[in-house]
């Protein structure tokens, strides 16, 4: 993941310019903990009980914010928020403050068939360089084995929760639309 400080516009900015995403398409928010995600959205009883059930872990809802909480650069309206768990649930515990967040991989539609995101710190490595990103820093936890994105469920105020994007969470684990 390419991941900057949630709070700062211009590192927002520089995710997106160097992964050539169109402002339409937000960044993911990443957040420390359920209570963190109650603070600023409105979550639903299905939201509510899949962030119980699911966060840490690989699964990003979609949330309405709430109409007293400040928006985020580059965040949308519904946020895509996930809680994760390994290195980036311990970076934003060292960090202690929400990320901006998206796969290390050109967005489409600039992709090309054989870009990916990276799955370790040599594809980092070739990333940075393609795009002259500058990248701070890399953690290198080791492989990514699944090379998959995150599971997106659509948790739209009012509404029953739906899976929108499958991933690394097995669908039977979410709802189906």
């Amino acid at each position: 993941m390419l991941a900057a400080r949630a709070t700062d516009p211009a590192a927002a900015a520089t995710i997106l310019r160097i992964k050539q995403r169109p402002e339409r398409k937000p960044l993911l928010l990443l957040l420390d903990a359920l209570p963190t995600a109650q603070a600023h959205f409105q979550l639903s009883t299905d939201a509510s009980a899949l962030a119980r059930r699911l966060w840490p872990g690989e699964v990003v809802l979609r949330l309405p914010w709430r109409a007293d909480a400040p928006r985020l650069p580059a965040i949308g309206d519904p946020a895509l928020v996930g809680c994760p768990d390994g290195i980036l649930g311990q970076l934003l515990r060292l960090t202690g403050e929400p990320l901006s967040a998206a796969a290390c991989s050109m967005s489409t539609p600039a992709a090309k068939a054989d870009d990916h995101p990276a799955l370790t710190a040599d594809h980092v490595a070739a990333f940075n360089a393609q795009t002259g990103a500058r990248i701070a820093a890399v953690v290198d936890a080791g492989i990514y084995p699944q090379g998959r994105h995150m599971t997106i469920v659509d948790c739209s105020y009012g509404q029953s929760a739906r899976l929108h994007r499958e991933g690394t969470i097995h669908p039977r684990a979410v709802p189906r639309p």
